[in-house]
Order: C-alpha cells, then sequence, then structure tokens
C-alpha cells in the first residue's frame, strides 16, 4: 500500500484531485446511463454499490430503531446479525476481487488513472481495518444484548459510533471510484478492458 499524504486519504478526503477527474468530467454521472457503452459490468458495478448502500443505510436505521426503543433485543438481533454478516461478507470480497483483478487491468488501460487506482486500493487497506473494528464492536453489541441495560446502552453507542465511521469512508469511496471507473467503461468499452 502506498502512504498517500493527509488530503487524499479516506478518512479526509472530500473529493478526488482535479488531475484524476478528466475522464469523469468529459462523462459526467447523468450521461452514464443513456451512453452508447454502458454495459453490463458497469451496471453490475453500479448495482453492486448500490447495494453496498442500500445495505449500510439498512444497518444504521436497525440500529437507530433499537436505540429509540422500537426492536427488541431479541428481534434486533435476528434481524441485524445476519444482514451484517453478509454486508461485511460481500464488501470484503468486491474489494479483493477489485484489489486483485480489476484495479492492475484498468491501470494498464489508462495509466494517467494509476494514481486514482492508489487512492482506491489504500481506501481499500482503510475500510478493511473500519470492517474488521464493526464486526468485532458488532459481536460486542449483540453479547451484551444479554446483559444489563447500561451495558446494552454502552454496546449499541459504541457500534453506532464505529458503523457511523465505517458508512462515511464507504460513502466516499464507493463516490470516487465509481468516477474513476464508470467513465473509464465509458470511454474505452467494457470489451477493450475485460477481453
Amino acid at each position: 500500500m502506498i502512504e498517500l499524504p493527509k488530503d487524499l486519504r479516506i478518512e479526509s478526503r472530500k473529493k478526488l484531485p482535479e488531475d484524476l477527474r478528466f475522464l469523469v468530467e468529459k462523462y459526467p454521472r447523468e450521461t452514464w446511463e443513456g451512453h452508447a457503452n454502458i454495459g453490463d459490468m458497469a451496471r453490475f458495478w453500479l448495482q453492486r454499490h448500490d447495494m453496498f448502500r442500500e445495505l449500510s443505510g439498512m444497518l444504521q436505521k436497525s440500529v437507530g430503531d433499537y436505540r429509540e426503543g422500537l426492536l427488541q433485543p431479541p428481534e434486533f438481533a435476528r434481524w441485524f446479525a445476519p444482514r451484517l454478516r453478509f454486508f461485511l461478507q460481500q464488501l470484503h470480497g468486491h474489494h479483493e476481487v477489485e484489489d486483485l483483478h480489476y484495479f492492475p487491468v484498468f491501470a494498464r488501460a489508462e495509466p494517467r488513472l494509476q494514481r486514482g487506482f492508489d487512492i482506491l486500493d489504500s481506501d481499500h487497506h482503510v475500510i478493511h481495518d473500519a470492517l474488521e473494528r464493526n464486526g468485532e464492536t458488532a459481536r460486542a453489541f449483540l453479547m451484551a444484548l444479554q446483559q444489563d441495560d447500561d451495558a446494552k446502552r454502552f454496546a449499541a453507542d459504541a457500534y453506532a459510533d464505529e458503523n457511523a465511521r465505517l458508512i462515511e469512508m464507504l460513502t466516499r469511496h464507493l463516490y470516487d471510484e465509481e468516477d474513476i471507473i464508470i467513465p473509464l467503461m465509458l470511454d474505452r468499452g467494457e470489451e477493450s478492458l475485460t477481453g
């Protein structure tokens, strides 16, 4: 992993540097859906990202509902645990495929984006650590549901804080990744990138 300057790290980055935005300026988001080169891979990529956004929102809402007393501990645990496990596993697998296969192929196709792929790779390492912390904090939270009210409240607060940090980083990462990858697919055509 390349060490990034603070302003490019996922924890503090507000947007991609201008020198990496040349393709998204050529192919802005509002043109993606109707573009002739939008194909199955780009659609799948965007669907996966939308799934991660939706799941993270659902998990965050369920914790909020629990904290507000709208869900009782057993009901919350039954709903929350399998969805969190699915979310963490899917996100880890998605990043692994990107790091090992797609990012190297895409970086070779457009060398001017190499720094962008280095940034995305760095994001993956930081997000991986956040996923680990999220899983550990979630396990502690679920175990605390069997304890007294103070333990439940403390564990719910700790998980909510950890989850909020993860979602903030994930939201930034997904957006930036789309701004690099989807315009590249539109510019080159998917077959030239994967064939």
